[in-house]
This record gives structure tokens, sequence and C-alpha cells, in this order.
């Protein structure tokens, strides 16, 4: 190989080496580990990898990148793929960002309304429970009906929210903020 030829490679393995670096610095954004961000960013630039591949490559326990590969499942960020003729699972990264994107905070936003829908729907039954009790004095309805009124305006949130969600599950998002926008 010539001199040339391989400070090419060499320069090729710096670049990778950059975005793989800067990836698994982000990737705590999706809750996930530094161990499974690091095998998320070397398997971007793979077009595909076994588990053994996957351990030998970033020297990783066998418990560690099992784990590191289901969380990275769960967040759709890899995909186990069929290969004919092997009997081993093979795994690709997720290369479309935007997707990620949206799979990832699309999931996250909908736990966040479906717990906090759940539990002010729950609040406000019980304070309506307050406000209706012949024994309670009319400073504590007032307290209720206080904390029932912030509870009902705070749905405004979780309603964009949901709307939000669905405007990028639809991909009517991109009608407002065009994927192709240069500076």
């Amino acid at each position: 190989m010539s001199e040339s030829t391989e400070r090419s490679i060499s320069k090729i393995e710096e670049a990778k080496d950059k975005v793989i670096g800067a990836i698994a610095e982000t990737m705590d954004l999706y809750g996930v580990t530094p161990a499974a961000a690091n095998l998320y960013a070397t398997m971007y630039f793979k077009d595909q990898m076994t588990l053994d591949e996957m351990r030998k490559e970033l020297e990783m326990s066998k418990p560690s990148m099992s784990t590191s590969v289901r969380r990275l499942q769960e967040i759709e960020m890899v995909k186990k793929t069929f290969t004919r003729g092997s009997r081993k699972h093979t795994y690709v990264a997720e290369k479309n960002f935007f997707r990620s994107f949206m799979v990832f905070y699309c999931q996250m936003w909908e736990r966040e309304i479906k717990m906090n829908m759940e539990a002010i729907e729950e609040a406000q039954e019980d304070l309506i429970d307050v406000i209706k009790d012949s024994s309670s004095t009319p400073g504590i309805v007032a307290e209720a009906k206080k904390y029932y009124d912030q509870l009902e305006e705070s749905k405004t949130y979780y309603h964009w929210l949901e709307d939000l969600v669905a405007s990028i599950r639809s991909g009517k998002i991109f009608e407002f903020l065009p994927k192709d926008q240069q500076d």
C-alpha cells in the first residue's frame, strides 16, 4: 500500500473518530449509557454488525453489550436484521437522524402527556370533592379552586404537546421547518 493511500485511510479513520466521539458524547440526550452511545456511534459507520463483532470492536462485556443493544432497539436507534444463510443476528444503526429524533422524542413526550394528564385528572377529581364538600371552609374551597384552575391551565401545554407529536409523526412539521434548510 502506498504512503499516500495509507495517509488517506488514516484521514478517513480520524474523520470517523471525530463524529463517533461527538455522537457518543451527545447521546445522553436520548437517555442511554455511555456504553450504548459508543456502540451506536460505532455502528453508525458500519453496514451491519453481529453481537460478536460489536463485542470485539468495542471490547465490551457480553452483558453490557446486550443491555446496550436492547436499549438502542427500544428507542429504535438499532434494528435487528436477517441475513440469509447466517444463524447470527445482525444489527443495523438508524442513520436517519430525523427519524431517530422523531421516534425518541415523540415516545418521551407521549409518556409525559399520559402520566401528567392522568395525574391532573385524578387530582382535579380530588379537588372537586373538596370544593363540593359542605364541611369545607371557604378558605379551603378557595385554595382547592385555585389549584384546580392552575391544573386546568396546565392542560393547554399537554394539548399543545399532543399537537406537536402529531405534527412530527405526520411529517407536517416539515412544512414549517423544512429539513433542507441551509445557512
